[in-house]
């Protein structure tokens, strides 16, 4: 009778186990010793008193950093195979500080989702990366990762930090940029020649108060459409973030301010891989439309008002790499355009200070990778940013090349005083990964 209890128990345990694959923990850490200097100027030369020649501000840093090739980051990812062709999978994945030590799995803000997938294709929930994130990283030579990311994801990240549905106090706790959280995603199944393809919704999960409109604040919705066969990989990508969704309340007859605004993203990006030689190329727009509605009053009679405003941030892409024995050279220049919806107004005292005018920002970025094993590199990547009339926007007059590492500390290189603006800054990363 024992042993037919632990003949039993055996049985049990082996169709549990059968039933299901093995946790899969992985991860990377990546760490380097970074250089960032940046030059700033004043925004209006005229602010100065006379006489007095306008000085500008540098400013310099050398850190050991991380996530200069490779982002750090532990996770856990397992999948259950359900029969039938359906399976059930989990991915949990979080950042992680190694070079100092004070972060690692203490959330899971990289990914956290759970899935069921099978012929019909994946459905997803949780926390992942956007429709609209993808292009910009997988066509970019550097992965938007350490100091040689493009302008384009640059002035997108500082965009959704300044703009974004988190930016503010009470804001969604989501940039609903490179990731968006309480997210709903369908992927398309590999299967069909070489086309894929996501649609992605994200709940803003507001409280609906009677007698008011629910805000859609942190809402994101897009999609993600592309082919890659053989050396040709192309796809293009659309998505809206609610930033700000602020109804109007009536009271009597005052009605109560109000704000929408909208970031829309639309990119195109694709490479080729001709052997001796991979290209990139990528084409990005971000409108940043701001709707806001003021009451006034007239003769003591209330009214409202309606203003709007949309600007455009329009970037450009084009990169290589090159294998070379064990390694990899990295290339890529890009270019952001920022064109102002405010009406112009030029006069002799805001000529250099107006926020009414357009800027411009200019990256060139260089490296190189040498492969130790297929889990070990060393690399080494250096990367310039030039920023014309950095005082008509907020976005890119901010910008620094030290945005893109995400290891700059409050009050570090590129966080310039009031009434300077960024003009120009160089970055440089030598370091190593080791994935696992």
């Amino acid at each position: 009778m024992k042993k037919s209890l632990v003949a039993l128990a055996a049985l049990a345990v082996a169709g549990i186990a059968s039933a299901q694959s093995s946790v899969t923990l992985f991860g990377v850490v990546d760490a380097s010793v970074s250089h960032y200097s940046s030059k700033a100027e004043l925004a209006n030369p005229f602010a100065v008193a006379p006489f007095v020649i306008p000085t500008g501000i540098k400013q310099s840093q050398t850190v050991l950093g991380n996530s200069g090739y490779n982002s750090s980051r532990i996770g856990f990812r397992g999948t259950e195979d359900l029969g039938g062709g359906l399976a059930a999978s989990f991915w949990l994945e979080s950042s992680m500080s190694n070079d100092d030590g004070a972060k690692a799995l203490s959330n899971f803000n990289r990914r956290s989702t759970v899935s069921l997938s099978g012929g019909f294709g994946e459905v997803r929930l949780g926390r992942d990366y956007t429709a609209t994130f993808w292009n910009d990283t997988v066509f970019d030579p550097f992965g938007t990762n350490g100091v040689g990311s493009s302008a384009i994801f640059g002035t997108n990240l500082r965009l959704s930090s300044l703009r974004g549905p988190g930016a503010a106090a009470g804001g969604s706790g989501s940039d609903n940029y490179v990731r968006t959280s309480n997210s709903i995603g369908y992927f398309l199944p590999p299967n069909l020649g070489g086309f894929y393809g996501q649609l992605q919704y994200a709940l803003p999960e507001t409280v609906k108060n009677s007698g008011l409109d629910q805000s859609q604040k942190g809402r994101y919705v897009g999609g993600r459409f592309g082919y890659a066969n053989g050396p040709l990989d192309v796809a293009v990508a659309y998505g809206q973030s609610t930033a700000a969704d602020t109804p109007s309340v009536v009271t009597g007859l005052v009605v109560g301010n109000s704000q929408q605004r909208k970031i829309d993203t639309l990119n195109l990006g694709a490479s080729y891989d001709f052997g001796p030689a991979k290209l990139f190329a990528e084409l990005s727009q971000a409108k940043d439309k701001n709707k806001l509605g003021t009451s006034a009053a007239l003769a003591g009679l209330p009214y409202f008002v309606t203003t709007s405003q949309t600007d455009k941030y329009n970037g450009a892409l084009v990169g290589v790499t090159v294998p070379v024995g064990a390694g990899l050279i990295r290339a890529s220049y890009s270019r952001v355009k920022f064109s102002n919806g405010a009406t112009p107004v030029v006069n002799v005292q805001n000529f250099f200070s107006t926020s009414n005018f357009d800027s411009t920002a200019n990256q060139l970025a260089l490296g190189y990778v040498h492969n130790l094993s297929k889990r070990t590199a060393l690399y080494a990547t250096i990367a310039k940013l030039k920023i014309t009339d950095g005082q008509n926007s907020a976005v890119l007059g901010g910008q620094s090349i030290i945005q893109s590492n995400g290891t700059n500390p409050t009050g570090g290189v590129g966080n310039s005083p009031a009434g300077y603006t960024q003009r120009s800054s160089l970055g440089y990363d030598f370091g190593v990964r080791h994935s696992f």
